[in-house]
């Protein structure tokens, strides 16, 4: 009979898979059955009491498990509660404040919730989506380069990715960020000031982006593409990440679960999002197009990078009042894992 592994030998194995999935973003499947392995039974070690999760309209697989109640099933015991907000800032000084415990995000928010000494880690990310924001002007508008946007006014949620999208653009366009008008409004008051043409151009995601392409037929100036890759990041409390690894395991396995169904069950996918949104099913089905596979893993040290070249656009010019480290809030979960191993 072959004799079960002892606990150094777990420990060890652990240290080797917990460094190849920091260097190599290990799939998050296999890292959940790995990590759930470390407690034996399978069972988070500090059960759960309370889960409070921040999404979006744009955080498509947030929406797919709460609609399917898939988290509710997986933590019984534990009460789950959903928290919908309009951009990711918002949902960021809830979490630093202690009103949620995991949420998702954009490339921009956690930047200038580090700036301003939040005490929040990034815990896993999904691929770019270089495709799913957009700076958009009124089809009739004379605007039709990036340099023309000298002397405009431009909409966008300050701190949002789309405020680094359009930082991305000036510069591409060999403007300086004063040579803009930038008007800080939520996704909802930028698309009434867009109706209006009381702005002259909105930089925007999706699915803002889908249902307005759809309502009005603005002119696209420029996408992500070759500005910015626009990554999205999953975040969480200190505390969260410290003391529930394992809970935070499964919400990955859940959450690449949940994009398989998207990939696979197109039709299923879209009403759910649909009845939770609210939007047309034509405006979410083209928001899915533009939006590739996006299963969820730890952060690859490219994306680390990435994210730090954004951090640093903002430093240089002077929106955000400090450089920071982006690598200095990057959760380590074999230090978090190694110290609730039996």
């Amino acid at each position: 009979m072959k004799q079960a592994p002892t606990t150094e030998s777990r420990r060890r194995l652990l240290r080797v898979l917990a460094l190849s999935a920091g260097l190599w973003g290990l799939s998050a499947p296999i890292a959940s059955n790995v990590w759930a392995q470390t407690t034996g039974s399978g069972k988070p070690t500090n059960p759960l009491t309370q889960l409070r999760i921040g999404y979006q309209k744009s955080a498509v697989n947030l929406v797919i498990l709460k609609q399917q109640a898939v988290l509710e099933k997986r933590f019984p015991n534990a009460q789950i509660k959903w928290v919908d907000f309009p951009a990711g800032p918002q949902l960021l000084e809830a979490l630093a404040v202690g009103s949620l415990e995991f949420g998702l995000t954009g490339d921009s928010p956690p930047v200038f919730a580090q700036a301003a000494g939040k005490d929040l880690v990034y815990v896993g990310a999904e691929p770019a989506k270089p495709e799913s924001s957009a700076i958009l002007v009124a089809k009739d508008s004379p605007i039709k380069t990036l340099a023309d946007l000298k002397g405009k006014k431009i909409a966008l949620q300050k701190g949002s990715s789309a405020h680094y999208l359009l930082v991305q653009a000036v510069e591409k366009a060999g403007l300086q960020w004063s040579d803009i008008q930038p008007i800080y409004l939520a996704p909802a008051d930028a698309r009434a000031a867009f109706e209006r043409q009381s702005v002259d151009a909105w930089a925007i995601w999706d699915p803002f982006y889908a249902a307005t392409e759809l309502a009005l037929a603005p002119l696209v100036l420029a996408t992500g593409t070759g500005l910015s890759s626009n990554n999205s990041f999953y975040l969480a409390s200190r505390a969260f990440a410290t003391d529930y690894p394992d809970v935070v395991a499964v919400l990955f396995e859940e959450l690449s679960r949940a994009n398989q169904f998207v990939q696979q069950h197109r039709p299923e996918a879209i009403k759910l999002i649909s009845s939770y949104s609210g939007l047309d099913a034509g405006v979410v089905s083209l928001f899915l197009q533009r939006r590739p596979s996006s299963p969820v893993g730890l952060i690859a040290p490219r994306t680390v990078l990435a994210q730090q070249q954004v951090a640093d656009s903002f430093h240089k010019l002077g929106l955000i009042p400090k450089r920071v480290e982006v690598a200095q809030i990057v959760w380590q979960p074999k230090a978090s894992v190694l110290a609730k191993t039996p």
